[in-house]
C-alpha cells in the first residue's frame, strides 16, 4: 500500500477545498521560507540555526495545523484593513492598546490581529533567548516565520480574501500556493543578510500595508486573464499522491504571475528576509545568548497533550479548520 504524506495530504486539501478554506502560502513556500532565512544570519546564531534547520523548515506550518484545534488560531493569520479603513489607512491605529480603545478587542480578534501576533511573538522569541531555552527557541522561531509570512501575502489583508465578493472564487490558493508551488524553485534567493529591526512594530506594519497596497494588482490581473484566457487551459488535472486534482494550469498560472511582474517572488522574499531580521533582533535584544550553551527544556505535560491533540485534529480532519467565514458554506 502507497503512503501519502502529510505535506501531500494537506496540499491535496488546500486544491480541494480553496473556495472553502485558506491554506496560507501552502506548506511548501512556509517551510522555503523558514529554511532560506537560516542562510541570512550571522555566524554567531547560523550554526545552531542550521543544525536545527529540518525542525525550523517541519514546523513552520504549525499554526496551519493548529486551526483544526483552536478557535482563537485562525484570527492571528490575518487582518481585513478593508473593513476599517482604505489604503494607506493614516487613521487605523498601529498599537494594540490604540486599536482596542478605538474598536474593542472583541472588534480587532473578529477581523484578524497579525500584526500584533507577530509583535507580540517578538517579546516571546526574546525571553526565551534569554533563557537560553533551547525547545522555546526552536518553537518559535518557526512559528513567528509562519504569521510573518501571512503579513506577507495581500490576500490576508482584505474581507474579500478568497474572491467570493469579485466572481472570483479560489484566488487565494492561486496567488500563494499554486504560484510559488510551480515556479518557486528559480526565485532568486540571494537576498542578503540579517539586520537589526530599530522599530519593530512599524517594520511590521510596512509589511501589512504593502500587502494590501497589492489588491487591487492581484484582483484586478486575475479579473483580466480569466475574461481573455481560453477557458479550456485554463485548468488542468493532476496527480498529487493517489488523487487527481483540478488546478490552474502552468500556462494560466505563468500567464498571471508575468502580469503581476513577479509579485509572488517579492512578497516571498521580502518574508524571507524580515523573518531572518526577526530572529536576529530577538538574539540581540536578549544580550546576544551563546547559542552553543542552551538549555534543553522539556515540554510540560500540558503543552505536551495540547500539541498531541493538535496533531491528532490535523491528521484526522474531523473538524473544518476554523477560519474566515464563507457564504456558501453557511459558515457565520
Amino acid at each position: 500500500m502507497r503512503l501519502i504524506s502529510p505535506y501531500t495530504l494537506l496540499l491535496t486539501f488546500c486544491l480541494l477545498w480553496s473556495t472553502q478554506q485558506v491554506c496560507a502560502w501552502g506548506f511548501w513556500a512556509h517551510k522555503r521560507i523558514n529554511r532560506i532565512a537560516v542562510f541570512l544570519l550571522p555566524p554567531e546564531m547560523i550554526s545552531f540555526y542550521k543544525q536545527n534547520i529540518e525542525y525550523i523548515t517541519e514546523h513552520a506550518v504549525d499554526p496551519d495545523k493548529r486551526r483544526y484545534a483552536t478557535p482563537d488560531e485562525a484570527p492571528r493569520h490575518y487582518i481585513d484593513l478593508d473593513h476599517y479603513c482604505t489604503y494607506p489607512c493614516h487613521d487605523f491605529p498601529r498599537r494594540w492598546d490604540d486599536a482596542v480603545k478605538k474598536y474593542t478587542e472583541d472588534t480587532l480578534k473578529a477581523y484578524g490581529i497579525v500584526p500584533w501576533r507577530i509583535h507580540q511573538m517578538m517579546y516571546w522569541l526574546t525571553d526565551a533567548f534569554r533563557m537560553k531555552d533551547k525547545n522555546k527557541i526552536l518553537r518559535l522561531s518557526a512559528e513567528i516565520g509562519h504569521y510573518i509570512g501571512d503579513a506577507h501575502v495581500p490576500l490576508h489583508t482584505t474581507e474579500n480574501y478568497n474572491g467570493l465578493l469579485t466572481g472570483q472564487a479560489g484566488i487565494h490558493a492561486f496567488w500563494e500556493s499554486r504560484i510559488p508551488e510551480l515556479f518557486g524553485e528559480d526565485y532568486d534567493y540571494f537576498i542578503g543578510h540579517a539586520e537589526f529591526i530599530e522599530k519593530p512594530l512599524e517594520r511590521i506594519w510596512k509589511a501589512v500595508l504593502e500587502s494590501h497596497r497589492a489588491l487591487d494588482t492581484v484582483f484586478g490581473f486575475e479579473k483580466i486573464l480569466s475574461a481573455s484566457f481560453p477557458p479550456d487551459r485554463k485548468f488542468a488535472y493532476e496527480q498529487r499522491g493517489m488523487m487527481t486534482v483540478r488546478a490552474q494550469s502552468e500556462e494560466y498560472s505563468k500567464t498571471y504571475s508575468d502580469m503581476m511582474d513577479g509579485m509572488v517572488e517579492r512578497r516571498m522574499r521580502a518574508s524571507i528576509k524580515m523573518v531572518a531580521d526577526v530572529w536576529y533582533t530577538c538574539w540581540l535584544n536578549a544580550g546576544m545568548p551563546d547559542l552553543n550553551k542552551l538549555h534543553d527544556i522539556p515540554l510540560s505535560p500540558e503543552e505536551q497533550q495540547q500539541v498531541e491533540l493538535e496533531e491528532k485534529l490535523w491528521r484526522e480532519k474531523s473538524r473544518p479548520m476554523y477560519g474566515h467565514p464563507h457564504p456558501e458554506t453557511g459558515g457565520e
